[in-house]
This record gives C-alpha cells, sequence and structure tokens, in this order.
C-alpha cells in the first residue's frame, strides 16, 4: 500500500563556516549564507565575535549572492 521511495546519498563536503567565539554558544553559519564585504562579524544571538572555520555538511546551494 505505502511505499518508502529509495533513499538518496546525502552528499556532503568540507564548507567554509563562521562559528561563535564564546564557549557557552554553540552557533555557526555557513560562509556562503553571511554577509559579504562585512569585516567584523558579530553572532546574532550573544553578540560575540565569530570565527572563521569549516565542517563537512551536507552541500546547499545558495542561488543569491549578497
Amino acid at each position: 500500500m505505502f511505499q518508502r521511495k529509495p533513499t538518496e546519498e546525502i552528499q556532503k563536503e568540507q564548507t567554509d563556516v563562521w562559528e561563535c567565539s564564546s564557549e557557552s554558544c554553540n552557533v555557526w553559519m555557513r560562509d556562503n549564507f553571511s554577509v559579504r564585504g562585512q569585516e567584523d562579524h558579530k553572532c546574532p544571538i550573544c553578540g560575540s565575535e565569530m570565527v572563521k572555520g569549516s565542517r563537512n555538511i551536507e552541500v546547499v546551494p545558495n542561488p543569491q549572492s549578497f
């Protein structure tokens, strides 16, 4: 009656991200979804500095260019 669709393999790759530097905050965002040209990156939740890093995460295309 109900059939499951075959699951697709989730494509992951090393992606540049911005991570909150605060020990008590675990916020991060993809670099290609952040505002370009912004010199100081502040955490939208706690206001601490964001530092550049990388993570192995799912590929998500971003058709918008900021």
